[in-house]
């Protein structure tokens, strides 16, 4: 596998706090100079970027991130925003201590809404893997799969660790037809992007990828 293939299914993310409307160009112009699957940026940046942009990369964006205890109304409008901004992607994060409570038929409620109000979008589901036992991940992929969003995901990138190789392992072979997994969080080198695609990882997001094409010769011929 080459790198191109890897950068193909990549999500260059930007959704430190600091960030500032320069930082964010770099992201979507070395989104689209690498061929990257999306660039993953804040709310508050999608109009501006879909604009920008032009079509060549698609948008991608957070709600309810990136603790997942915002109420349904508001990750609904959340969603609805940045959908009629120009967003394409929309990754949400969930309510984890709902799912600490087993309140499941709220979750899956929530996912529903929220798919609803993403109008044919891509809907991406956070479940912060860190914090949840095994029994929460698997049924985390069922509710998902119930729900009809389209990848479960295993981290924000800003709780207490990121992606691991076990959790995208799991995640594969409990989600149902049609689901798809987005590893997110400490992949920092090419090697870690090829065995998580190898473990079932159909989209991964991280910065670090296109950092290391920048920072090598072989940047104008990958």
């Amino acid at each position: 596998m080459n790198q191109k293939e890897v950068l193909s299914i990549v999500d260059h993310t930007l959704l430190g706090v600091a960030a500032e409307w320069e930082d964010i160009r770099e992201i979507l112009d070395d989104g689209i100079a690498y061929g990257c699957a999306s660039a993953c940026i804040p709310p508050a940046y999608v109009k501006e970027a879909a604009e920008y942009v032009k079509g060549r990369l698609a948008i991608c964006t957070v709600i309810g991130f990136p603790n997942g205890y915002h109420t349904t109304a508001a990750k609904v409008f959340e969603a609805k925003d940045a959908v009629a901004n120009g967003a394409q992607e929309i990754d949400m994060v969930i309510h984890i201590g709902a799912l600490k409570n087993k309140r499941y038929q709220q979750i899956e409620d929530e996912i529903r809404a929220v798919h609803e109000a993403c109008d044919g979008r891509i809907l991406k589901v956070i479940i912060e893997t860190c914090l949840l036992t095994e029994e929460e991940k698997i049924k985390m992929c069922e509710i998902v799969t119930k729900a009809g969003a389209e990848y479960i995901k295993t981290s924000t990138g800003f709780s207490t660790a990121g992606a691991v190789f076990a959790d995208v392992e799991l995640m594969k072979k409990h989600i149902g037809a049609g689901v798809k997994v987005k590893a997110a969080g400490g992949i920092s080198s090419f090697d870690d992007a090829e065995k998580f695609m190898s473990l079932g990882a159909d989209r991964l997001g991280t910065s670090r990828l296109v950092k290391i094409m920048k920072n090598t010769d072989t940047g104008a011929g990958y």
